[in-house]
């Protein structure tokens, strides 16, 4: 059992897993840190506040004006935090549209390498030769 395992994951594609989902993990943390770091500053500024992401409603409980989300979250208000919403939605949109690219890049390049391999493949005998084949075969 011990050696079918290793054998299962020696396979190049389970190797290959393993390898996109810690480069996805780390790739995920640039996005968010891009995101809240550079973006979600940018727009706030435009809108004329800083600290997007502390953006929220209070639907029920008491809170101060000026809480912070987190603050208003602790002392046990039901809060919409659309702030910070708009920031992992903004997050999602960057990440989807980077694996397109990735993705399209991708197809691209195996398109290419798979027409190359057409080109160099050599060309097998006609329909014509096949069934001339078949039938001096048939004679004999």
């Amino acid at each position: 059992m011990l050696s079918e395992f290793k054998e299962f994951i020696a396979k190049g594609n389970v190797m290959q897993l393993a390898v996109a989902v810690i480069i996805g993990a780390a790739f995920g943390k640039i996005v968010t840190s891009m995101t809240d770091d550079l973006i979600m500053p940018l727009i706030g500024a435009l809108v004329g506040d800083v600290d997007f992401s502390n953006k929220y409603v209070v639907l029920s409980g008491e809170v101060a004006p000026g809480t912070s989300l987190a603050a208003a979250r602790e002392a046990g208000a039901n809060v919409l935090a659309w702030g910070n919403f708009i920031s992992i939605g903004i997050n999602f949109l960057i990440l989807a549209f980077v694996i397109f690219l990735l993705v399209r890049y991708t197809n691209k390049v195996m398109a290419r390498f798979e027409k190359e391999a057409e080109e160099a493949a050599p060309a097998g005998p006609t329909e014509v030769e096949l069934l001339a084949e078949i039938r001096d075969a048939l004679k004999k």
